[in-house]
């Protein structure tokens, strides 16, 4: 947005004397008025400056001991490190940068903290709310992150995963959806899928609904990766799919619009929504974690989002090291507790009249994936609702398959028993089976693909991924089910500084990760380009690193970074013969 239309906002203010007295390097600072923190640097003469909040997930930066230069912040939440000397983070390294805060020098030689702040997106051509007739707006849950919305007229879907897997075969649905869904999602007028993650696109479902209804609009955000990148390689027919700017609103009819948004910390990836029907909004966080950079509507109608966390890999696929199974536990109980924080202060800074938490309801149900459902404990709805109700006004609603929420009723009558109508009794909550073998067919067919009789595949596909000039050398190891090291498996070494392939790890100093994977999985992965978040968020991995290091460049790049088309394996196939 061009600079005519930001707002300059005064975030603090320093007097002469408090100038004068910044001692060199790190000086934080609260604005007592509004409860906000901010860290100026001072080198000689030259001053940076910017929010005490980590970029991650809000947290509050306090001095990092270990740092013995003075120029970098630690945040409490999980342990990530910011340079403000440059305003890099150092933790993860080669990863993101804190946005910067103006300074200006008044007349008196004070000091101001400036925000250059576009206008709110959402404010723009308002609509004044409208009185709703019971029975005009209707949100009924279905499963996970897919909620049904009756809007006057229209049907809006959200991100439908309603059958089969996500992430490989690590993730499965906790809820029995309701027995009509193919039925709603086919007379949906359009359909919102907030990111490319299987478990909000999911192909199982949207290849049942293509079979009846190919044309149906379904809308996207624009995002660097296109959500529906592999839609070709899918083998589903959807024909009309639109891919929308963010922060514009898209009008439906004269009643209903909407805007996408994208995320602060994942623009290239997530997104989140406003819904707004006769003047009431409906703001749908998804899986965001800063979205929109942490700028959102106030006092929304309804607002839900994400509650359960256990959406990675980490710590449960790591070993050696600190990884024993109580640092482990205790880790998970710790972050656990910070998102419910988290996710109940957004609530309570927001104040939506309603909220909902939802997109975490699902279950690691593959007997082999026993110790991953058995370690990953998530949060309990519940358990966010109560806490929410214990820090503020805002109304509460905890999802079952099927239940429907009656804006109309809600807004007027928070209290009354009408304004949410459960299943009936007797409805069946949570699935008890899981149809697995069609699915885990499909990955086992890639295990006797033509393509791994030939050892030169390693360095074909390492090829096309295109990471390399970097200090990092993985391990990788084909298992079977248990993660034991597959006799007739490929155990290999990849060095990304210059993509090479070596026996042993090199003389020269370099970061190490091992890698084992379930050979179905990899090699389903590397046969149809797909992006590693199948091996990673889906549990199909266990992991050593040395030393105890993220490398966001290298994992960014494998899980959301490589190219929109799979491998040429027929051309490489024709070389080899």
């Amino acid at each position: 947005m061009d600079n005519k239309n930001q707002v300059a906002e005064i975030l603090l203010s320093l007097s002469p004397l408090e100038v004068v007295g910044l001692k060199e390097g790190i000086n934080f600072f609260r604005n007592k008025k509004s409860g906000k923190n901010y860290i100026l640097y001072k080198d000689k003469n030259h001053l940076r400056a910017c929010k005490n909040m980590c970029k991650h997930q809000g947290g509050l930066f306090i001095e990092d001991i270990e740092d013995l230069d003075g120029r970098s912040v630690r945040c409490t939440k999980h342990n990530w490190k910011l340079d403000v000397s440059t305003m890099k983070y150092i933790n993860p390294p080669d990863s993101f940068c804190q946005d910067e805060l103006v300074i200006e020098m008044d007349e008196n030689n004070g000091l101001l903290l400036m925000e250059l702040n576009p206008p709110n997106p959402w404010e723009a051509d308002p609509h004044p709310p409208e009185d709703l007739a019971f029975g005009e707006v209707q949100i009924t849950y279905l499963t996970h992150a897919c909620m049904d919305l009756k809007l006057g007229e229209k049907k809006m879907i959200f991100d439908p995963w309603l059958t089969g897997p996500a992430f490989a075969r690590g993730w499965w649905l906790l809820h029995e959806p309701p027995l009509d869904w193919l039925e709603r999602l086919c007379q949906a007028d359009l359909i919102y899928i907030s990111h490319m993650h299987s478990d909000h696109l999911s192909y199982p479902t949207l290849k049942k609904l293509a079979d009846r209804r190919p044309d149906i609009p379904i809308y996207v955000g624009n995002t660097e990766r296109p959500v529906f990148w592999n839609l070709r390689q899918s083998g589903v027919p959807l024909t009309n799919i639109h891919v929308v700017p963010f922060g514009t609103w898209q009008e439906v009819d004269q009643n209903l619009r909407f805007m996408i948004l994208m995320d602060g910390i994942h623009p290239e990836l997530d997104t989140c929504i406003i819904v707004e029907y006769k003047g009431h909004k409906i703001l749908n966080t998804v899986d965001c974690t800063r979205p929109n950079g942490g700028r959102l509507p106030e006092k929304v109608d309804l607002m839900m989002s994400d509650f359960a966390g256990g959406a990675s890999g980490f710590p449960m696929t790591f070993s050696g090291g600190k990884f024993t199974e109580e640092w482990k536990a205790q880790f998970i109980k710790t972050e656990r507790k910070k998102l419910l924080n988290y996710k109940a202060q957004l609530v309570k800074d927001l104040q939506p009249r309603i909220f909902c938490p939802f997109a975490g309801y699902f279950v690691e149900s593959h007997p082999s994936d026993k110790y991953i459902k058995e370690t990953n404990i998530k949060n309990d709805p519940n358990d966010l609702n109560n806490l929410i109700k214990k820090i503020s006004n805002v109304s509460t609603w905890t999802p079952q398959p099927g239940a429907v929420l009656d804006l109309g009723r809600m807004l007027k009558d928070p209290t009354n028993s009408k304004s949410i109508i459960n299943p009936p009794a007797g409805t069946k909550i949570y699935k008890d089976s899981w149809n697995f073998e069609p699915y885990l067919q499909t990955l086992n067919y890639a295990i006797e693909d033509e393509i791994f009789l030939h050892p030169s595949w390693i360095k074909e596909y390492f090829t096309w991924a295109g990471f390399k000039n970097y200090n990092l050398v993985i391990r990788m190891i084909e298992t079977d089910e248990d993660f034991n090291t597959l006799p007739t498996g490929y155990n290999y070494l990849v060095d990304f500084l210059d993509l090479s392939f070596p026996i042993e790890r090199p003389s020269r100093d370099h970061p190490y990760e091992e890698i084992r994977s379930r050979v179905s999985v990899i090699r389903h992965v590397v046969k149809h380009g797909l992006l590693w978040d199948d091996l990673y968020i889906g549990f199909q991995t266990r992991l050593q690193r040395d030393p105890d290091i993220y490398h966001h460049l290298f994992w960014n790049h494998f899980q959301i970074k490589l190219p929109l088309t799979p491998p040429n394996w027929k051309s490489f196939l024709m070389q080899q013969r």
